[in-house]
């Protein structure tokens, strides 16, 4: 059994959709952030780096969502979550998913966790007019350079489509309008439409 530490909106969705695709094991567990839940000592023996996800198995704990991600894929083969077989198309499969992890994740970041990189409440409020640029900025070249469509990878579904989507209902928080990447868009409609997307809202609602 895999337990999945994680808080609504966050990233973490990207893997919870993944084990819903995997066909593995697994339960949720929200942290509750409006507590400071993630800060609490309890928490911080799973995850010391007080966020989600966190990912618990017998082996240990796996944090970070490209690790997750790679992880399941790897661990449910047969769910064909990854082009396993293929490590140039694998690489750039993790190419992508390290694009969202530190470059869209991180302009996301600077409208709402100001405090990582500056002090002075005229710095967070410059970071934060920032963000529908950079945000729109980092989705054009998803647009035209990186989605080869109708997934990520083209045919073949993969890891990096959950992610892409749960990083895509962001948008809307930050100012950007979806309708402005045609193909990003279809992209999150479809993505709307899988049982597993369906399944993992209904589990993080009801946790």
């Amino acid at each position: 059994m895999y337990t999945l530490y994680f808080a609504p909106g966050t990233c973490a969705l990207a893997s919870h959709i993944a084990l819903a695709e995997s066909g593995l094991p697994y339960e949720v567990r929200r942290v509750k952030f409006a507590e400071n839940e993630q800060r609490s000592e309890a928490y911080l023996k799973i995850n010391p780096k007080g966020r989600v996800p966190a990912l618990v198995m017998d082996k240990g704990v796996l944090t970070e969502t490209v690790a997750i991600l790679a992880f399941i894929a790897q661990v449910a083969r047969e769910a064909n979550l990854a082009p396993l077989d293929d490590p140039f198309l694998f690489g750039r499969m993790q190419a992508f998913n390290a694009y969202l992890a530190s470059t869209v994740h991180v302009a996301h970041a600077h409208g709402r966790r100001g405090t990582r990189w500056a002090d002075e409440p005229s710095s967070h409020a410059d970071m934060q007019r920032k963000v529908p640029q950079t945000m729109g900025e980092s989705f054009r070249l998803i647009e035209d350079e990186l989605l080869a469509g109708p997934y990520v990878l083209g045919d073949r579904y993969s890891i990096a489509d959950p992610y892409l989507f749960t990083i895509a209902t962001w948008l809307e928080g930050d100012k950007v309008d979806i309708a402005r990447f045609p193909r990003v868009q279809a992209h999150f409609e479809a993505m709307k439409a899988r049982p597993a997307v369906q399944k993992a809202f209904a589990e993080e609602a009801a946790a």
